[in-house]
């Protein structure tokens, strides 16, 4: 049962650490840097300290996409939280695959304090790709 697509617009939800990827969308909401308005933030320590079960509930209540964002890998704030958020997503992405989550619907993506105009980029491509895959209909609770 597909729902209707035509005046939909994708509900993402984005972890951002809060060293780099958060400063860099503060930086793009200062810069005045336009982006889309589907996405909704949800502020974390780091991006190592994201339980892939954030991201599989987030996509069970409705999200139709979930962006997570990091410091770019060897400037994390905590030193190693990065590189072990890298390896739990590559995990993840299996097992969504197995499970029959569309690729591209979780998405991962390294954004420094500097990159505003990257950040507003990144969520622009994100919403761009979740709207062409359209409504989520794996692992939603109904």
């Amino acid at each position: 049962m597909k729902r209707e697509t035509n005046d939909w617009e994708p509900k993402i939800v984005a972890f951002l650490c809060n060293w780099c990827s958060y400063a860099g969308a503060d930086l793009a909401g200062v810069s005045r840097i336009q982006y889309p308005t589907n996405i909704r933030i949800i502020r974390v320590p780091c991006s190592g300290r994201i339980n892939p079960f954030f991201i599989l509930s987030s996509l069970q209540h409705g999200a139709d996409g979930v962006l997570v964002c990091g410091c770019h890998p060897g400037d994390c704030h905590y030193l190693t939280g990065n590189y072990n958020a890298r390896r739990k997503f590559a995990l993840l992405q299996s097992l969504l695959e197995y499970a029959g989550v569309e690729k591209g619907r979780v998405q991962f993506s390294w954004v420094s304090a500097a990159e505003g105009g990257r950040f507003a980029e990144l969520v622009a491509g994100v919403t761009e790709s979740i709207q062409a895959l359209g409504p989520a209909e794996k692992l939603v609770k109904r």
